[in-house]
């Protein structure tokens, strides 16, 4: 058990760097995600909410139609974009990260892809396991692939003694894992970022609609009813939209980093048993290599 924890220590990178090419590309999906959304959410709150249908008089200045939601959340005022931005960015990136963490599984279930690679280590099978591996794709795949493929260069090497053979089957692992996992965390900061700042801007949204309210309290003589109304309402719908984005920003980065750490623990398992094998083929087992 001392042996399988170090190893998890050595095969996780601390801070792996993602590849220049793949940063710059996820790096280019968010610059252009994140501006295109805001045009879309001021289109949507301009000419889908704030149509003239949804409103009294066919006039989007006033009062909604008794329970028409669209010019409901329209009276919600300028902050609404904002929200409708930040509700876009959590549901696209949110599919982002879906589609590259399911890619990076396989074409099976990870649990039944390390089970069949266990068993053809357990068998001295490296070449199955491999097949199995090619079978599989995704970045665990690539990432026990290339452990197998040392283990096959290693086996042939008669230059190294057991202890240096292992600790090269160990750092492939680890170079692989640096090469392949970092991508699958890519802009899941945004994530968590839209997880406060939603509720922040509801709340902005709740305080301008307070302070609409109460000024059409401090009215001289009788309060405006209909303003009064209006900053009430804009304070709610805000604190609503805000309230139900940073929600579900929460769920999916909390989801997601699950997803990614089952992956994680996936490689540590089966490059366990790769440098396991290795070391049961190759003579009796040493400590040594796997204390941190």
């Amino acid at each position: 058990m001392e042996q399988k924890n170090a190893l998890n220590k050595n095969v996780r990178p601390a801070a792996p760097a993602a590849p220049k090419g793949e940063a710059k590309g996820g790096s280019a999906f968010a610059a252009i995600v994140i501006p295109l959304a805001f045009v879309v959410s001021i289109i949507i709150f301009q000419f889908v909410l704030g149509n003239p249908s949804n409103f009294v008089g066919n006039d989007n200045a006033n009062a909604a139609l008794p329970g028409n939601y669209l010019g409901t959340v329209y009276k919600g005022g300028v902050i609404v974009p904002l929200l409708m931005t930040l509700f876009l960015l959590v549901l696209t990136f949110s599919i982002e990260r879906f589609l590259t963490i399911s890619k990076a599984k396989g074409s099976k279930g990870v649990e039944s892809f390390v089970r069949t690679v266990r068993q053809k280590l357990n068998v001295n099978d490296i070449t199955g396991a491999i097949a199995a591996c090619d079978q599989q794709k995704g970045s665990v795949a690539a990432v026990v692939k290339s452990g197998l493929l040392k283990y096959q260069e290693m086996a042939r090497e008669r230059g190294m003694d057991k202890d240096q053979k292992i600790l090269a089957i160990q750092k492939e692992i680890e170079e692989s894992t640096t090469l392949e996992l970092p991508m699958l965390e890519k802009n899941l900061v945004i994530l968590s970022t839209i997880a406060s700042v939603s509720t922040l801007v509801g709340l902005l949204g709740t305080v301008f609609g307070m302070i609409k309210a109460f000024s059409a309290l401090a009215q001289a003589g009788n309060p405006d009813a209909v303003a009064l109304a209006e900053g009430i309402s804009e304070a709610l719908i805000n604190t609503a939209i805000g309230i139900a984005g940073s929600a579900i920003a929460i769920i999916a980065y909390n989801y997601f980093t699950s997803k990614i750490d089952e992956l994680t623990y996936s490689i540590d398992e089966a490059g366990f048993s790769i440098i396991q094998t290795f070391a049961a083929q190759h003579g009796e087992k040493t400590t040594e290599t796997y204390t941190a």
